[in-house]
């Protein structure tokens, strides 16, 4: 049983030193820009900040240069999805048709594009709401002095969370091009998946029903974009149902 798992094992080595290297790459370069990049990332924070008070500060002595350990990891790692998604594929296409494989290209693209939708989605909608209301909330007993190690981890986790998210649609493409699932499969499951919906973004969201619907109202939109991709790739035909039940 090893030998036969020794292959895949090996596959799986390759792939993750060819990322591991793609990370080391991006990294070098992110922490190079770490100011700037930092400067981006506290934006959407300070906009919420009352006026005056717009300065994040540090507790540790060592959190200023951990944060721009963060910074430039989170970074990098951005830049290097497009190397990462290849490499995903890499070791899925072995178990792939001949096909199946030219669909590279594609994956790497649009797997890339959703998972940046996905961030400026949280960037440039979810965070300017949901920070000024968690800011603001308790303002008059409370001063906001928000801790920027804490900040930069809270923000890389929300825009990891919001860019996997956005890929549903990519996945639902890929499952229906194999024939693994149908628009049937998708709406049987949509009541299931509105509940999985809500729980994730429950997961991956501060613990305020304001962020966790920010998360989950797109989402639920995506699980129906998904139902029209899956009816354009790989539709539910009657003849099925009527194997199916001649299975049975």
């Amino acid at each position: 049983m090893f030998e036969d798992l020794k292959p895949h094992i090996q596959d799986l080595r390759k792939c993750l030193i060819r990322i591991t290297l793609a990370l080391l790459v991006t990294f070098l370069a992110s922490f190079y820009f770490w100011e700037f990049i930092l400067d981006w990332m506290v934006a959407p924070l300070s906009s919420a900040l009352p006026k005056g008070r717009e300065s994040v500060i540090f507790t540790q002595v060592g959190e200023a240069f951990f944060t721009a350990i963060k910074v430039a990891f989170f970074s990098g790692f951005i830049f290097a999805l497009p190397v990462i998604f290849w490499q995903i594929w890499a070791f899925v296409a072995p178990g792939l048709y001949d096909n199946e494989k030219k669909l590279v290209l594609p994956f790497v693209i649009f797997g890339t594009f959703f998972f940046l939708c996905g961030c400026a989605f949280a960037y440039y909608i979810a965070f300017p709401i949901g920070f000024g209301y968690l800011i603001n909330f308790g303002s008059q007993l409370f001063t906001a002095l928000p801790s920027i190690g804490e900040y930069v981890s809270f923000f890389a986790k929300l825009m990891v969370g919001f860019g996997i998210s956005f890929e549903l649609p990519v996945i639902t493409f890929f499952l229906a091009k194999i024939g693994l699932i149908t628009d049937r499969t998708l709406k049987e499951y949509f009541k299931y998946a509105i509940v999985f919906i809500f729980v994730l973004a429950a997961i991956l969201t501060p613990p305020d029903v304001l962020s966790q619907f920010l998360m989950a109202i797109p989402l639920v939109l995506l699980y129906g974009l998904s139902i029209m991709i899956a009816k354009m790739v790989n539709p539910y035909k009657e003849s099925q149902e009527k194997d199916d039940e001649a299975g049975e």
